[in-house]
């Protein structure tokens, strides 16, 4: 048996996902000290890399994993090459499989959405964000005021661009497709 047959199962899992070794982690701290969200999150970066050594499966209901903002500054920070971001996007993927839904309504609506405008443009579409996180999430209101001074500033382009290349974008979204779970929106 190899060593990374060795593990509790969903030690085992995120390594299969992302290739990276969890025990290399040997809780620093560095991914904590660095993180922006730390503070808002119930279980930080170096509990959360703990945890996945330890294989407890409670991490994927645990709303650390969806307020991670993916900034990466705890991979950047790592000295042994850990990449706890990585390990965190499997953690929400193992999550969404298990129980699609799982994520909070308004994570899940803003995920939803951006994914959508990368698949139309293959980049960032802001008004269409914004209008698919909306309708998605129920937040109507929310932040409305500040549209028309960005509107004015020109931060708001009411028409989308595309990329070149748009169709590469679109094959690599087909290839995920069926990884998708069957009650999971597409974007």
């Amino acid at each position: 048996m190899t060593h990374h047959e060795h593990g509790p199962a969903l030690t085992r899992e995120i390594r299969s996902r992302t290739g990276i070794e969890p025990a290399r982690c040997y809780q620093c701290g560095k991914c904590t000290a660095g993180c922006p969200m730390a503070m808002e999150m119930p279980t930080r970066i170096q509990q959360i890399m703990r945890k996945i050594q330890q294989g407890r499966e409670e991490l994927l209901e645990d709303p650390s994993i969806w307020i991670c903002a993916s900034c990466e500054q705890c991979s950047g920070r790592c000295p042994q090459e850990v990449e706890p971001a990585r390990l965190i996007d499997a953690l929400r993927e193992l999550s969404m499989e298990r129980a699609p839904g799982s994520a909070p309504r308004r994570i899940g609506a803003m995920h939803r959405a951006f994914l959508k405008q990368v698949k139309l443009n293959g980049r960032m579409f802001e008004v269409g964000l914004v209008v698919g996180y909306k309708l998605r999430s129920g937040a109507m209101t929310d932040d409305v005021e500040a549209a028309p001074g960005m509107m004015v500033r020109g931060k708001l382009a009411l028409v989308p661009t595309r990329i070149k290349g748009l169709d590469e974008i679109r094959r690599i979204f087909e290839a995920c497709e069926p990884r998708r779970g069957a009650d999971e929106e597409t974007p």
